[in-house]
């Protein structure tokens, strides 16, 4: 019952449950808003941390995307689906899949981030003809090795590059 998420309005409200959600234990680090899900990637200290972030996020997302709609009621269907990720190129690809997951879907054509995700934020981009060029951070940044370093043995992200096993043939290689 709630209008795309893809709207202005929408972002911000969620940009702000991303912000307020973030604990020494628990942090968003990086996200993609797409028209009725969202993606996040995050860090926590355990999967109880993990476990009580997401639900004080869903919670927060929530109160703040009702509020704005001026309605009441549920705004998930289903609980986040978690997913470990231990090696550099795990996380290179987890990386590629939120931050191009709108272009995946064909609802981001354009040769700059996504503006309705981190992608903006992230300063992981290939510097390719002049590419991205990242606004001030909202999210912390990444604290684990393998979120703030370790992918980055595998190339920085191609504004153009897809996830790998996409519908679409990649336009860039997946290393840089």
């Amino acid at each position: 019952g709630l209008e795309s998420l893809r709207a202005k309005d929408s972002h911000a409200a969620l940009q702000e449950a991303f912000t307020a959600s973030s604990k020494a234990e628990f942090r968003v680090v990086e996200y993609s808003v797409q028209s009725n899900h969202l993606h996040v990637l995050v860090e926590s200290k355990d999967e109880r941390a993990l476990a009580s972030g997401m639900n004080g996020l869903a919670v927060r997302i929530a109160k703040r995307l009702n509020l704005l709609r001026r309605r009441v009621g549920q705004v998930f269907a289903d609980r986040y689906h978690a997913r470990i990720l231990r090696t550099p190129s795990e996380v290179r690809r987890a990386l590629v899949y939120v931050l191009q997951n709108a272009r995946k879907h064909g609802a981001w054509v354009a040769r700059v981030a996504d503006a309705y995700s981190s992608g903006p934020m992230f300063d992981g981009w290939r510097r390719d003809k002049g590419g991205a060029q990242s606004s001030p951070r909202l999210l912390e940044r990444a604290r684990t090795w393998l979120l703030a370093v370790g992918w980055r043995r595998f190339g920085l992200i191609g504004l153009l590059e897809l996830p790998t096993g996409a519908d679409q043939p990649r336009p860039d290689s997946a290393c840089g």
